[in-house]
């Protein structure tokens, strides 16, 4: 199930506070892509504003490494911003959900734990 907070504030400012609350959580942001741009420069039209991130915490990351390198593949976590009907929305698929598909190692279902609620606690502070 998708984690998915609705916000009154706009991608832009969302995308600020998201960036804010990574840092204060210990996350970095590796990259973002904005879909709308990038499909419009194919020229596929896209009505809303979507913003991916790549984050990770690297702490955490290098200890998932360490017990399974294939997990990289999986790797870094990815949050959103976009809009929908109007209402825009910060969200992303749960580290739990996504991990528990490729591992059954129960070290690696405690770091998907903790990064999820971490995560979760990085979008409830920025919606």
């Amino acid at each position: 199930m998708l984690y998915k907070k609705q916000t009154m504030k706009s991608v832009d400012r969302a995308f600020e506070d998201v960036q804010a609350a990574l840092k204060a959580g210990g996350f970095g942001m590796l990259h973002y892509y904005d879909f709308r741009k990038t499909l419009a420069d194919k020229g596929f039209d896209l009505p809303n504003e979507c913003l991916v991130l790549e984050v990770c915490n690297p702490r955490q990351a290098a200890e998932v490494l360490a017990i399974d390198m294939s997990l990289n593949m999986a790797l870094p976590c990815r949050l959103s911003i976009f809009e929908e009907h109007g209402k825009t929305y910060l969200g992303m698929v749960p580290p739990t959900a996504q991990l528990s598909l490729i591992s059954k190692d129960a070290r690696i279902a405690e770091a998907a734990r903790e990064v999820e609620l971490a995560l979760k606690q990085i979008i409830d502070a920025a919606a």
